[in-house]
């Protein structure tokens, strides 16, 4: 067996711990919102409609920020559509994903349920088919405490005061065709530009994040980041990006070592937002706002004309197995490595499109291989995060060259003394024995040592067993300073340590 050597130092710190990463995203697309979190008639629905055993659920998980109401959605939607009485709220075909929109679930009940669960809100605005007034009212009847018009409107539907949302994103994947009122680079930099600039004038604390590359592979990658930071530079704190991984021609090597590409794709952002920054004779620095990310098998996607015209469609509800759970593992370890340039991260979607969690109608929820990285990390995540080294074998793949089989990033809490590692072995074939050096750390002691693993990488979750994979304990040792435990392939693992000495600290 090969062997792995971990080199965790409290002295090589990236940054605090940005619990905005973990975030998650609601959009109003298949069964998300509808069967999803609110369900009316369900036997566990609360007063509201929503549903109380998703709502668990998502407390498990951990979620900390939520993108609403869109995506691909929010380009063809009318926010006024979604407020007011449920009686006279319109029936709209929503063109982006050709499914019938009843209103039910707007922007005061989203914003609600948001305040119930201890959630913070990140609200998307339609830049495709509409434009700078609208967004202006939009922002206007969320936030406004004036005796004007729109504030007085959102009083008159029972909601008194502000929601105060903070975040705003302004517009989605604008330079994607497939979006309604895609744009140029410079048509987007000028819509954004004008929307920043007004959002500010009303309120100038407010954290905006302006529409980058919907992919790394978009012809205009790079480009469309510098012409629209560079013409909105002032007024924006964060520019999206979005990533979505599958196998390519079966090629599962690759697929397991896909957070390469999430790497190299926040440290071009990173580059050209600092490129930008010089520019402008500036010490700003700019984040991203990594706001969709997800294993998607969109090779199993016929495409937005498949689909019927029908309310709640049952649309891309992947199914995860085990090596689904390792690579959604790896790229919130990416995330966390990048914890000083990740304002935000949004795992897309909350609910059963290419979900976490997963409902029938009318019936069960459960937990999909991929929530138990995601929650693991959310819960145990504290302090700073450490840039982790480590000595050991890589993987050959054909898409990003050499990449380590082992894939971590560790967290430390100086005040409770609590050191986390989270690692995936990428490896689909070979376990690894994993030598973690603690000696700087001093005397310390293993309080969890967990795997998410499985003898069939191809194992999944289901309605009728729903804990077939779920994180166990694992055997390791600690001798001088030194754990020791084995990775096994395909694997995502958790280790907590307390440190009872830390005078080299």
């Amino acid at each position: 067996m090969r062997t792995t050597t971990v080199h965790v130092h409290p002295a090589y710190q990236v940054g605090e711990v940005n619990r905005r990463i973990f975030g998650s995203f609601v959009e109003h697309m298949g069964r998300c919102v509808y069967t999803g979190i609110f369900e009316p008639n369900h036997p566990e629905a609360d007063s509201h409609g929503f549903r109380r055993d998703v709502a668990e659920l998502v407390k498990e998980l951990g979620v900390t920020v939520l993108r609403y109401p869109g995506g691909n959605f929010v380009s063809n939607y009318r926010w006024e559509d979604g407020v007011g009485p449920l009686e006279e709220r319109p029936r709209n075909l929503d063109f982006a994903w050709r499914s019938i929109e009843p209103n039910t679930v707007g922007t005061n009940e989203f914003l609600a349920w948001c305040r119930r669960m201890g959630i913070e809100p990140m609200l998307a605005v339609n830049l495709g088919t509409r434009g700078l007034s609208e967004a202006m009212e939009f922002l206007q009847y969320v936030n406004g405490d004036t005796d004007t018009r729109l504030p007085q409107l959102r009083k008159s539907h029972g909601w008194e005061d502000p929601w105060s949302v903070e975040t705003w994103c302004l517009g989605n994947e604008m330079d994607g065709p497939w979006q309604m009122g895609h744009k140029t680079p410079e048509e987007y930099a000028r819509t954004v530009t004008e929307v920043a600039n007004a959002f500010h004038r009303f309120d100038d604390k407010l954290s905006l994040i302006a529409s980058g590359s919907s992919a790394r592979a978009m012809p205009t990658f790079g480009r469309w980041e510098r012409i629209v930071v560079d013409a909105a530079f002032d007024n924006l704190d964060m520019v999206s990006a979005h990533a979505y991984y599958e196998p390519i021609d079966d090629d599962a090597v690759s697929f397991a070592c896909c957070a390469e590409d999430m790497e190299r794709y926040i440290r071009d952002v990173v580059a050209t937002l600092d490129h930008v920054a010089a520019m402008h004779h500036s010490d700003r620095r700019l984040k991203i706002s990594f706001d969709e990310w997800n294993v998607w098998y969109q090779s199993r996607f016929d495409g937005e004309n498949s689909i019927g015209m029908v309310h709640a469609p049952h649309l891309i509800e992947d199914t995860y197995s085990v090596l689904d759970a390792m690579v959604v593992g790896s790229l919130l370890i990416t995330l966390l490595r990048h914890t000083d340039r990740i304002g935000v991260a949004c795992q897309a979607q909350l609910a059963n499109v290419i979900a976490p969690i997963r409902t029938e109608e009318g019936g069960r929820a459960w937990r999909q291989t991929i929530f138990h990285p995601f929650a693991l990390m959310s819960r145990h995540a504290r302090g700073v995060v450490l840039d982790t080294r480590c000595e050991g074998p890589t993987i050959s793949t054909q898409r990003w060259g050499e990449a380590d089989q082992l894939w971590t990033v560790a967290t430390w809490d100086a005040e409770s003394h609590d050191l986390a590692v989270f690692l995936a072995n990428r490896d689909l074939h070979e376990s690894t024995r994993v030598r973690i050096d603690l000696r700087p750390f001093g005397d310390c002691t293993v309080v969890e040592c967990l795997a998410l693993d499985d003898e069939d990488i191809a194992a999944v979750n289901t309605a009728d067993q729903p804990n077939r994979v779920e994180p166990h304990n694992a055997r390791c040792d600690i001798t001088s300073a030194t754990l020791t435990f084995d990775a096994n392939p395909a694997s995502w693992n958790c280790l907590r340590l307390k440190i009872l000495s830390n005078e080299d600290n």
